[in-house]
């Protein structure tokens, strides 16, 4: 998308229809029901079609449907923004039945994360738009204030100005330096599985990297890492922003999953922080604009994601 400047969505206003979607795996009602519930406390009104709850063994239902349920609501022009009901796994399904010019036109904001990063890369670096790695209905925005942070989905979506420094009070440098640029991303396993595929990961020189997961051990880390690196992708990087990788560790604590992707970065020789709580983290889960200018600053002893743009418009 380096050809083409990327777009934003307006800022949401109270009272602002968002569609729910399930791109991906089905989900427990409750959960689904609980998220409904928190959406309205946050000022907004979910609407979604019935074909939302349909199950195809580990699917939400089949993958053309998905794809037209998930067109439907890009282009009603009552929805302000579609957020996800879960990841687990299917949205990468949807991307050949998409018309990514259709939604170029007609820019709306895109919420979720994990399997959804399939859907958020597609958005962000084939339509050239801006989009949310933030929480899911039936999974954070279901358990309520203690699985997402409120303050930084609120900012993302509803402010248009930048954010400045995200949220992040227990990040760490990893390597030291100074870079900046658009911020690309989101789950690793995600994006190292679309190489060589019509949708492959293919940010800009000059960007930054965020990079997360959950249970995957330190030499599958390895191995994603360094699928990403022969691709020609973390070359292109400024700078690097590790998620908190939770259960990626060693069982025995031998080998952890920062070390592993400290490794990494040095070699790289890329400034690199770890720790920012967005997507699977052990707390209240962070919203991150991805397509917008971000600067990572990380000296010995501080580390900063700092957002110099804002997600909408």
């Amino acid at each position: 998308m380096s050809d083409r400047e990327i777009r934003k969505a307006r800022a949401l206003r109270a009272g602002d229809c968002v569609a729910i979607v399930a791109p991906a795996s089905p989900f427990p009602r409750d959960e689904f029901d609980a998220g409904v519930e928190e959406i309205r406390r946050l000022g907004f009104e979910p609407v979604f079609e019935p074909g939302v709850f349909d199950r195809q063994r580990y699917l939400a239902g089949d993958a053309v449907e998905r794809a037209r349920a998930f067109m439907r609501a890009w282009t009603d022009p009552d929805v302000a923004a579609l957020l996800t009901a879960r990841g687990g796994y299917g949205s990468v399904q949807l991307l050949p039945h998409l018309n990514g010019a259709l939604m170029r036109e007609t820019p709306k904001l895109l919420i979720g994360y994990s399997d959804v990063t399939a859907l958020l890369a597609f958005v962000t670096i084939r339509c050239g738009l801006t989009a949310i790695h933030g929480p899911t209905v039936a999974g954070r925005f279901g358990r309520g204030e203690s699985a997402y942070d409120r303050g930084s989905f609120l900012r993302a979506v509803c402010d248009a100005g930048p954010a400045g420094a995200l949220p992040a009070p227990l990040l760490e440098p990893v390597v030291a330096g100074d870079g900046s640029g658009p911020i690309y991303g989101g789950n690793l396993t995600q994006l190292a599985a679309s190489l060589g595929t019509p949708w492959a990961f293919d940010p800009p020189d000059g960007c930054v990297l965020f990079l997360e997961d959950v249970n995957e051990r330190p030499y599958r880390l390895d191995r994603l890492l360094t699928q990403l690196d022969q691709a020609g992708v973390l070359g292109r990087a400024s700078a690097l922003v590790f998620g908190e990788m939770p259960g990626c560790d060693d069982a025995d604590g031998a080998i952890t999953a920062r070390e592993i992707c400290g490794e990494i970065a040095g070699r790289l020789g890329r400034p690199a922080v770890w720790g920012l709580p967005s997507g699977h983290t052990a707390g209240a889960a962070i919203s991150l604009p991805l397509g917008v200018r971000a600067r990572v600053a990380a000296t010995g002893t501080s580390a900063a994601v700092i957002l110099e743009e804002s997600a909408v418009c």
